[in-house]
């Protein structure tokens, strides 16, 4: 099922995908909640509050939408027109990235294929949208692309162990991890972390929505590409990542708790290569969709 986080002129709200028409789950579930419970609630309007309060559930998400098309209230509840559709996590607790997660993409740096999971993190506040602007920094060199497979955590995860690490994930969606390469390089030579090359403001967009983890599956193999103005620049499959995705939850989850809503960026195939003013930049993952973003010099 695919979750999308909108905003209208009456604020955020949560849209659930359903025969080709998107429902306003927040207020859905909100009437839904009120004449089965008879209590009245205020919506959740995030997808971010849904995973904390552990109610990112697509059994439940089944039941609204039954509730609404028994009592044929389809109508009252569509996402408006004028509704923009935003980064599925407006804001994540943490963003976790893996580096030199595809052999062809190491060698292409001229690094070693780890032995182990390559960790770092990006800063939340970096998060953008589908259709919002990448803005480049001036006068810091080449700046890059790289579509990653991202994963959203559906609940706290402390030392899982590999054969249990799927049972934390609520689902994926697309990350573009765009890098300052040359302060990237920079930091590297003076054995500093490269925190900041991968953190301005711009520089994770996300999205477009959030595809439910049951409807994935195991082993996650997804084809991933990414084409800067029509031309094609990335195309590899997630089967080729040098750890998978429960390899990487057994890794992290040793050293840094995992909460809901936190999202582990699982690295970029080869092909990466440079933005510039007046780019478009499209990331694609099968089954799950496309994130396209415009380019401009800050």
């Amino acid at each position: 099922m695919k979750v999308a986080q909108f905003e209208d002129i009456q604020g955020f709200c949560i849209g659930l995908f359903d025969n080709s028409r998107w429902v306003n789950y927040s207020d859905a579930e909100a009437a839904y909640t009120s004449i089965t419970q008879k209590v009245v609630v205020e919506p959740t309007t995030t997808i971010l509050q849904l995973l904390e309060d552990g109610r990112f559930d697509p059994a439940e998400f089944k039941i609204v939408l039954e509730f609404v098309k028994k009592h044929k209230l389809e109508k009252q509840y569509l996402i408006s027109k004028d509704a923009v559709l935003k980064a599925p996590v407006l804001r994540p607790p943490k963003i976790v990235a893996l580096g030199l997660n595809y052999a062809l993409h190491a060698r292409e740096g001229n690094a070693a294929v780890p032995k182990e999971p390559i960790i770092f993190m990006k800063a939340g506040s970096s998060v953008i949208g589908p259709g919002e602007t990448i803005l480049l920094p001036k006068g810091l060199g080449r700046m890059d692309h790289e579509v990653e497979l991202a994963v959203i955590i559906g609940q706290r995860a402390t030392a899982v162990k590999k054969k249990d690490a799927c049972g934390y994930i609520a689902g994926y969606t697309v990350l573009n991890d765009v890098t300052a390469r040359e302060l990237q390089t920079l930091d590297l030579e003076k054995k500093h972390p490269w925190f900041r090359s991968k953190s301005f403001d711009t520089f994770t967009p996300l999205g477009p929505w959030i595809v439910t983890a049951d409807e994935v599956g195991a082993p996650i193999e997804l084809g991933l590409e990414c084409s800067v103005n029509g031309k094609m620049r990335q195309k590899s499959n997630t089967k080729n990542m040098v750890f998978d995705v429960p390899t990487q939850i057994e890794f992290i989850s040793k050293f840094i708790t995992l909460e809901p809503g936190d999202i582990i960026s699982t690295g970029t195939p080869h092909g990466i290569g440079p933005i510039e003013h007046g780019d478009e930049v499209v990331c694609r993952i099968q089954h799950i969709g496309e994130l396209k973003n415009p380019v401009r010099d800050r």
